[in-house]
């Protein structure tokens, strides 16, 4: 028995130190990264509380690419608070408004509407409004997947209960 022991403990520990040789080196990752600029615009009755921005030279958007947008609420603490687009407001007196926007690979158009008379709306909600855009990079999907599909792959790994 003591030599079975003793056996067992030298083929544990000399199989746990076993190093093999390294492996290929596989090819070089790419780091893609999404692009990001703000702009401080006016949404008033001068340009009919809407405005187009053009997305700069410098950012290639593709057909498949995602765009965000925040809204500049403030700060917090010396922190900038950004709210994503798009975001309804409610006054004190039950109308409702919000800001929104569309785009194509070249624009956007901020708008802001409401189900009340814009022009009684302070400054504060109409001038020098600050927004953040955030262009994600994103390629469309190859397959065309059903749930239970997608479920039974052995691609896809789903984490939790």
């Amino acid at each position: 028995m003591k030599k079975l022991f003793a056996l067992s403990l030298i083929t544990i520990l000399s199989l746990t130190a076993c190093e093999g040789p390294e492996g290929p080196q596989g090819p070089p990752g790419i780091n893609i990264l999404g692009q990001v600029f703000e702009v401080t615009i006016n949404l008033n009755s001068s340009n009919n509380f809407q405005r187009i921005v053009t997305i700069p030279s410098s950012i290639e958007v593709y057909e498949s690419d995602v765009i965000l947008v925040y809204r500049w609420e403030g700060s917090f603490n010396g922190d900038d608070i950004w709210t994503p687009l798009p975001v309804t407001y409610f006054t004190e007196d039950g109308g409702t408004f919000l800001y929104a926007f569309n785009h194509t690979f070249y624009d956007l158009e901020f708008f802001l509407d409401a189900n009340f008379d814009q022009t009684v709306l302070g400054p504060e909600w109409t001038n020098d409004q600050s927004f953040r855009i955030a262009i994600v990079p994103a390629e469309f999907a190859d397959a065309n997947l059903t749930m239970e599909q997608l479920e039974n792959s052995a691609q896809v790994e789903f984490i939790g209960n």
